[in-house]
């Protein structure tokens, strides 16, 4: 029984608002992260919405001239 919850959770998770998924963020050059992003990251989207965060670095793309 206790496995059932289990997976109802992370099914639940999963399919909440926006939530892209661990797939999704790496895919796009992000971490996922539980909690808060750390100094120079920014939230992009979540991996499981409200829980765990896509965090992407806020550093400067790079151009060619």
């Amino acid at each position: 029984m206790e496995i059932l919850t289990l997976i109802f959770i992370f099914i639940s998770l999963t399919q909440y608002g926006d939530a892209q998924g661990p797939e999704g963020c790496n895919h796009e050059g992000g971490l996922c992260r539980v909690g808060n992003c750390i100094s120079g990251e920014y939230l992009a989207q979540y991996c499981f919405e409200p829980i765990i965060l896509c965090c992407k670095s806020l550093s400067p793309a790079t151009t060619k001239s």
